[in-house]
């Protein structure tokens, strides 16, 4: 019984450790996107041409 004690808290540690990690990542800006909004104005054009030939 006592491994089951020590597997739940093993667990529960290495999950807080990782949600920490996360967290300091978004905040330093790992997953910010710069690509896309530099090319999202070249496929904008291409989008509305398309629904006004739909409509």
């Amino acid at each position: 019984m006592s491994v089951i004690y020590l597997l739940l808290s093993l667990s529960i540690l290495v999950a807080i450790v990782f949600f920490i990690a996360f967290i300091v990542s978004v905040k330093k800006g790992q997953y910010d996107d710069s690509y896309t909004p530099s090319v999202r104005m070249l496929f904008d054009d291409e989008l509305v041409n398309e629904e006004k030939i739909n409509n």
